[in-house]
Order: C-alpha cells, then sequence, then structure tokens
C-alpha cells in the first residue's frame, strides 16, 4: 500500500502543477471577466458622493490596488517560508512569478490615489504616513525582481529573495495602521474594520465586486506566470544540457597508446 499524497505535497511534481493550471485556467479567466464586467458596469452606474462627485469612482480603482498590492506581498511572504523552511520545489517559482505583479499592483495604486489626491487634497503627492509607506512597498518589488534577475544561480537567488522579502513584511502593518499611527491626510479604514463598514452600500456593494474582480485577476496571473517560470526553467536546463554535451564533443579525446 502506497502512502497517501496532500494535495500540496502533490502539486510539489511541477507536472502536476501544470495539470491543474491547465483545467482551471479557463475558468479563472472567465470568472475575471464576468466580475470585471459587473464590477465596472455597477461602477459607473453608480451614484456620486454628495462631496466629491464623480470623482469618488477613482475608488473602484484605487482602493482594490491597494489591497491587492498588500495581499500579493503576504503571499509571497508565504511562499517565501515555504522556500526556507518547507524547502517546498514551487516555493521560489511563486514569490518570483508574484513580484512583477505585485509591482503593477502597487504602481497602480500609487497612480490613481495621486489622480484622487489632485482634486480631493490639492497636490498629486504628500509624504503622508501611508502614501510614503506604499511607496517603500513598490520599492520593495522592484528591490526583489532586481535581486532575482541579479543572481544566476536560481537556488541562491530564491533563498536571498526569501530572505528580502520576510524582512519587509514589517511594512505591511506599517501601511495598514498609518492612519491610525500618525496624522496623516489619508482617510482612515472604512471598509475592513472591527465594528463593520462605515461606507454607504451604494459604494460598498460596486467596491466588493472590484475588490473581487481583482483578487481573481491576481490569482489569474500568477498561475500563468507561474507555469510560464516553470516552462523558462525547463528550457534553461535543456540548452545547459545541449551546451554541456556539445561541449564534451568537441574536447579533444586523449590518443591511445600504441
Amino acid at each position: 500500500m502506497k502512502p497517501k499524497t496532500g494535495m500540496i505535497a502533490g502539486l510539489a511534481n511541477p507536472t502536476r502543477f501544470l495539470t491543474l493550471v491547465g483545467r482551471v485556467m479557463p475558468f479563472m479567466i472567465a470568472i475575471t471577466l464576468i466580475l470585471f464586467a459587473v464590477g465596472l458596469y455597477l461602477s459607473l452606474t453608480s451614484e456620486g458622493d454628495y462631496q466629491q462627485g464623480n470623482t469618488v469612482r477613482i475608488m473602484y480603482i484605487h482602493v482594490p490596488a491597494a489591497w491587492l498590492s498588500m495581499m500579493c506581498y503576504m503571499v509571497m511572504a508565504a511562499a517565501a517560508l515555504g522556500t526556507l523552511v518547507w524547502r517546498h520545489p514551487l516555493a521560489d517559482v511563486a514569490h518570483k512569478a508574484a513580484a512583477p505583479i505585485g509591482a503593477a499592483f502597487t504602481f497602480l495604486a500609487l497612480l490613481t490615489g495621486s489622480l484622487w489626491g489632485k482634486p480631493m487634497w490639492g497636490a498629486w503627492w504628500v509624504w503622508d504616513a501611508r502614501l510614503t509607506s506604499v511607496f517603500i512597498l513598490f520599492l520593495m518589488y522592484l528591490g526583489i525582481i532586481a535581486l532575482n534577475r541579479a543572481v544566476d544561480e536560481p537556488q541562491r537567488a530564491a533563498r536571498l529573495s526569501a530572505i528580502l522579502i520576510l524582512i519587509g513584511v514589517i511594512n505591511i502593518p506599517i501601511i495598514k495602521f498609518s492612519v491610525d499611527w500618525w496624522n496623516t491626510l489619508h482617510q482612515p479604514a472604512s471598509v475592513i474594520r472591527l465594528d463593520g463598514p462605515t461606507i454607504d452600500p451604494v459604494f460598498l456593494w460596486p467596491l466588493a465586486v472590484m475588490a473581487l474582480a481583482y483578487s481573481f485577476a491576481f490569482f489569474t496571473m500568477h498561475l500563468a506566470a507561474m507555469r510560464n517560470e516553470i516552462y523558462r526553467r525547463r528550457v534553461a536546463a535543456m540548452r545547459r544540457i545541449a551546451a554541456s554535451r556539445v561541449e564534451d564533443a568537441m574536447r579533444p579525446q586523449p590518443r591511445e597508446q600504441e
């Protein structure tokens, strides 16, 4: 009798993981597109704010992007633990594939926040505690991407990136609670609160659908990026083997003694 293999352990096999991705990817893409269609429709047809007017619609792009910028980093942190502690074969693939996606979400959050801040605060950018900590998060993403590309040895790059990711986790609670710890221009949390959301349902429902759409978009892109990284590593391994064979074939053979 063979021992039963858990789902996570089974997915440690890249071939099984690629098979699973191939099966779920069409459904993930379809759900993502449907959620974005519904979310954008609700966002564009909902009422404007009595103070901000139609400018409030930036919220439906900005807020989910800000949430996903932090969620993506926590996914990377979990994968970093998998690399350093459990040495899961796909853990380094996961955090390497997630870094560019997280950087894109963070950049989108900074960009839309700037567009929202100009009419509300009268400035494109202020060195507010929330804005500054999110900007540091963006720099962390860029640093992790640069580190992965600078180190040629995949295993060494994975370990160094995992350490850097875990060090950067300290910034996530700073982003979350910066509006509570310091006097900032950024408004305090109005959705994820212990006493419940304070935002009106007119705005909450479109925001919730858009957040769900962003989440499915992230996981869809993450799975696709992991699949591409596995294929890239396989191609690189085959090229190394081919180069080694060519080198062995061109190496002069020792002459036999007469």
